[in-house]
């Protein structure tokens, strides 16, 4: 059994421009965490963009869906922009039901050192294990349904919502 990353950018794959202060896009970390990680399970890592979740559209939306949809593994995690990562997890979770889909990101660009995203990306891993099919967003240790979660923008952390 292997499970299968899709990567889509946000702020986990953000690179720091210092000589003019810009946040860009250059190649995903997530090989690099993996070893860092010591991750031992099978998986298997593709690149479907590489953008910010403020910019992401419906047709993006759709592309993970399908990506999610078409390909073999049952178990998936994916890497996304925090803004509007319950969008997604709406998106998916309104069409893809027998599959475990887990999303998850980072406040912190993982190339800053003090990035959240090592942690998240563990975790998602273990609950994309665990988890029954569905879909779910992991963050800073817990984990939260599709239909049952939102970001709180005062404080930067991903809540549970009736």
């Amino acid at each position: 059994m292997s499970v299968r990353i899709f990567v889509t950018g946000g702020t986990f794959d953000k690179e720091y421009n210092e000589l003019n202060g810009a946040l860009y896009f250059q190649d995903t970390h997530l090989p690099e965490m993996l070893r860092l990680g010591r991750c031992k399970i099978e998986v298997g890592v593709r690149t479907l963009m590489m953008v910010d979740s403020l910019d992401m559209t419906d047709a993006d939306r759709d592309l993970i869906r399908d990506a999610c949809a078409r390909c073999e593994e049952n178990q998936i995690v994916v890497t996304h922009g925090t803004d509007t990562m319950e969008i997604t997890a709406r998106h998916l979770g309104e069409s893809l039901r027998e599959k475990t889909i887990v999303l998850t990101g980072a406040m912190v660009p993982y190339k800053f050192g003090s990035s959240d995203g090592l942690f998240n990306l563990g975790s998602a891993l273990a609950f994309v294990q665990t988890l029954p099919p569905g879909v779910y967003i992991a963050m800073n240790g817990r984990c939260f349904r599709w239909n049952c979660v939102r970001k709180d923008r005062k404080t930067g952390v991903f809540e549970e919502v009736p």
